[in-house]
């Protein structure tokens, strides 16, 4: 039972990272024409593209991407109650609801995660291959987190420490999720 829990939580991590990760590079304008975002796009079309016909991107934002990493991670919470042993029918509306939080929950906890290991792959990079097709994508995806931070926090002796202190609030608000 724990390897298919294993198999099914990886499964569904990996395509919820991946629609998130599309939500998110949409959201900050980060281009989908380099190898990343082809791969994201290419792995997320087929939930994507159906949805778009019910849920249009309004303001800037493909809802369709991130209505598919919920319903992902609904269907996550959904199994784990079902592998439980609880009786669905005993409280519906309290398992439903305990559902959507932990759906809700677990995406954001993803989110942070996406940034916080984007903040580090752009701080390798820079030392190892700043034009590296990553660095850019890295670049586009973080600077409206760092740009605020940037501001208050100066340069010293030439060395940015916004990501430090980007990682360190993202790992704060994690404690709270």
């Amino acid at each position: 039972m724990q390897a298919l829990l294993f198999l099914v939580d990886t499964v569904i991590g990996f395509f919820c990272t991946l629609f998130l990760l599309r939500f998110m590079m949409q959201a900050m304008r980060v281009s989908f024409a380099g190898q990343i975002g082809s791969f994201v796009v290419a792995l997320t079309n087929w939930a994507v593209k159906p949805l778009r016909r019910i849920i249009p991107g309004i303001g800037g934002f493909d809802w369709a991407s991130l209505l598919a990493a919920l319903a992902l991670q609904l269907l996550l919470a959904i199994f784990l109650v079902a592998i439980s042993g609880r009786d669905p029918g005993s409280d519906g509306g309290t398992l439903a609801l305990m559902a959507l939080w932990f759906a809700l929950r677990s995406l954001l906890r993803l989110a942070i995660y996406i940034l916080i290991g984007t903040l580090i792959l752009q701080a390798v990079l820079s030392w190892i291959n700043p034009y590296s097709p990553f660095a850019a994508p890295a670049h586009q995806l973080t600077r409206p987190l760092l740009d605020p931070i940037r501001r208050i926090v100066p340069l010293i002796s030439g060395i940015d420490l916004s990501p430090l202190v980007a990682i360190l609030l993202l790992q704060a608000a994690l404690m709270f999720l």
